[in-house]
């Protein structure tokens, strides 16, 4: 299945209502859960990490952002505040768009709009492919679906194609699962060729 990255708007189209590029030092926040959406954000270089921290300060990692992704698009529409953060993990570059002037451009550019709404329905396909696979007994279709769901982000469907920058603790966490688990299920679904480890980084 063909998947559709986070929106990528162009540049200068951007810059033309208004938009400004703010630079960022590793680990600051772009946003904090519990800020209200202002803007429309594209990431120019870098990298962002969106996560939320529950009652007992434990993170939970929902992605991990590269190179002209957007992020947050859809709180835009919303009443709502963020029930998430934006990291950088790196020095990074955002573009930054008020909220106002992002709707003027889609009132503008009915294309763009079209797009947006695509990669919306996009997303939430995969995220309900995710809650069906968590709640599957078996270790490797919760991974599984984990990585459909991150991949689901990115325009790159080869196989082994995806390199998912999350840690194996990490995994674990996400999916309810133990480190150990996680480990030797990696394990085995590389011996079935379902992905690839290479010096420790899993492509999927």
């Amino acid at each position: 299945m063909k998947t559709i990255s986070c929106m990528k708007i162009d540049e200068s189209l951007l810059e033309s209502f208004g938009a400004e590029i703010k630079n960022y030092k590793p680990k600051e926040f772009i946003f904090r859960d519990g800020d209200s959406p202002l803007y429309y954000y594209q990431l120019k270089n870098g990298v962002v990490k969106i996560n939320h921290y529950d009652e007992n300060g434990k993170e939970f990692i929902h992605n991990i952002l590269g190179e002209n992704q957007s992020f947050g698009d859809s709180l835009l529409f919303t009443n709502k505040k963020y029930p998430i953060n934006a990291i950088t993990l790196s020095s990074s570059s955002v573009i930054k768009l008020p909220k106002n002037r992002f709707f003027e451009l889609l009132q503008q550019h009915p294309d763009i709009n079209r797009d947006l709404n695509n990669c919306f329905s996009q997303h939430l396909y995969y995220n309900l492919i995710m809650m069906q696979s968590l709640a599957s007994p078996h270790p490797s279709v919760r991974i599984k679906g984990l990585m459909e769901y991150l991949k689901s982000f990115h325009s790159c469907d080869d196989a082994f194609s995806f390199h998912i920058k999350l840690t194996r603790q990490q995994i674990a966490d996400l999916i309810g699962l133990r480190v150990e688990t996680v480990i030797r299920t990696l394990k085995k679904m590389q011996e079935e060729n379902l992905l690839k480890i290479e010096n420790k980084q899993i492509l999927y």
